[in-house]
């Protein structure tokens, strides 16, 4: 009685806006749940994240009368939840953990999801924003992407500081080491090529470099490096 007490005052004055909520406490291989008083006989329950556990959570959710759930945007691990439970007719509030934990008034003898039910109960939470169907998967390509470029990015920089060891000026007489030129007498130099004049007739006529002038910047020193450079840069080539 003094808890339920205790829980009651932190949140006095306040109007009941959505009577039908829920809250989940997100984690990675357990979500606890809370319902509002007296919708079944425990009002918290812990279920495992398989993908049969989120469809028994949200068949609990139905046979309590839930019609609207918050939850917090842990990692990523509320996604596989949320879209079940969208699919599933709730409406879902999605919760910077952080603006939960910023309201005043939490009792340490309340759990997570009950704290998140309340708030969620008073409509003291706003819910962050979540675009709709082909935008969220159009948003995954262009992250996707990026990763991609970055990626490729840090790849050609390896491939710079391995050929700076060897004192091979490469990119001092060519623009892009990773263009047509580049890439050509980077896969000749993986493959075994040494000599600075096979390696320059490799060029693109459009180089402005003379074939002298990058057989010169060929010249470096391969003793004990052959190996760096075969390690380093054949899984970017």
């Amino acid at each position: 009685m003094a808890k339920a007490r205790d829980r009651r005052r932190t949140l006095d004055g306040f109007a009941e806006i959505n009577h039908d909520a829920a809250g989940i406490d997100v984690g990675n291989a357990q979500h606890w749940v809370a319902v509002p008083a007296g919708r079944d006989a425990e009002s918290v329950r812990m279920f495992g994240c398989f993908t049969a556990d989120l469809h028994a959570l949200a068949n609990w959710l139905e046979r309590c009368g839930i019609k609207t759930v918050a939850l917090e945007s842990t990692g990523v691990y509320w996604i596989a939840l949320y879209e079940i439970l969208e699919s599933r007719g709730f409406k879902v509030c999605v919760v910077n953990a952080r603006q939960a934990k910023n309201l005043p008034g939490r009792k340490t003898d309340v759990k997570d999801c009950q704290w998140l039910q309340q708030l969620h109960t008073y409509g003291l939470l706003a819910a962050s924003f979540r675009p709709q169907g082909e935008i969220i998967i159009l948003r995954r390509y262009l992250r996707h992407r990026e990763t991609l470029v970055q990626e490729a990015a840090t790849c050609i920089q390896r491939i710079q500081k391995a050929l700076t060891e060897m004192n091979l000026q490469l990119a001092n007489v060519i623009s892009d080491i990773s263009g047509t030129t580049g890439l050509r007498i980077l896969r000749a130099i993986v493959e075994g090529e040494r000599d600075p004049q096979r390696l320059a007739a490799m060029r693109d006529w459009r180089i402005k470099a003379t074939p002298d002038e990058v057989a010169k910047s060929l010249l470096g020193n391969w003793l004990g490096r052959a190996d760096l450079c075969r390690g380093r840069e054949s899984c970017a080539l």
